[in-house]
């Protein structure tokens, strides 16, 4: 039984859409958990943008309501994303595919 849920989610994919190539020299589970991991980053960046977009909806706009925070979210999770595209980008130029 456990096997055979072993089996089924090596076929599965983590995230929908997302096929991490594999790195030459790096093949077998750190190369799948590594590629995951970056599309796991991807996917926190945008949350951390989200959070910033609403912080910034519902902030106090009045002069002293510190309204520097809804921007530290979302450029940290801009700088997030753009991180891990590069990265993954390279990887896969790198992978060759």
């Amino acid at each position: 039984m456990t096997f055979e849920l072993m089996s089924l989610a090596a076929d599965v994919p983590l995230i929908p859409g997302s096929k991490p190539t594999k790195i030459p020299g790096l093949d077998g589970p750190v190369s799948k958990i590594f590629g995951y991991g970056l599309w796991l980053l991807i996917l926190a960046g945008v949350g951390g943008t989200g959070f910033g977009v609403y912080k910034l909806a519902v902030s106090d706009k009045s002069r002293n309501g510190g309204g520097s925070e809804p921007f530290k979210w979302m450029g940290g999770g801009v700088a997030t994303i753009l991180l891990s595209t590069s990265l993954i980008t390279i990887l896969n130029g790198i992978a060759g595919g």
